[in-house]
């Protein structure tokens, strides 16, 4: 069984690069993608050729990850459409480098809305529709570390990954 059979895979940036390779991925592993980009052409060539290789795909149309309409259209038009979201890589994003004393203040604030910005629309948007509800268990930490000492894990480094079920992003029960 392919490890991500009828998940449905919130992906961002699908038009190209890691976004496009982890949609390309996720669909080989049975997950039903719903990808973005502002790059809608370049997305849709995406979900063509997932579609060619069998998988399922969505591309609801342009993404703007910094624009919470454009955000929150695309992350409803996947939870109608699969009835819920199991997973969330909020990849799309654009950086605008300088130094630090001539960098214009509208690029580093470009850079911060697109980067920053993106993921917390999106996890908004995303977290009454998914699915990561029970504290992690000894078992996912030794998946996990199972991964990263694997080959498939030979990039990562100096990461810190929280194997918890998203509750230390938002603890469970009302807040007081």
């Amino acid at each position: 069984m392919r490890r991500l059979e009828g998940k449905v895979a919130l992906l961002s940036g699908t038009a190209r690069g890691p976004g496009r390779a982890a949609a390309l991925r996720s669909a080989a592993e049975g997950a039903l993608v719903v990808g973005g980009d502002v790059l809608h052409d370049e997305a849709v060539e995406t979900q063509l050729q997932i579609g060619r290789e069998g998988g399922t795909v969505l591309t609801p149309g342009p993404l703007d990850v910094t624009g919470p309409a454009s955000v929150e259209a695309w992350v409803a038009a996947a939870a109608e459409t699969f009835g819920g979201l199991d997973i969330v890589l909020t990849n799309a994003g654009s950086m605008r480098f300088g130094s630090p004393t001539e960098q214009p203040r509208a690029d580093y604030a470009t850079t911060v809305r697109s980067e920053l910005d993106s993921v917390c629309l999106t996890a908004r948007a995303a977290w009454p529709h998914l699915t990561l509800g029970r504290p992690g268990t000894p078992q996912d930490i030794a998946r996990v570390a199972a991964f990263l000492a694997s080959e498939e894990a030979s990039s990562v480094s100096g990461a810190h990954l929280a194997v918890d079920g998203g509750w230390s992003a938002v603890p469970p029960g009302p807040l007081t």
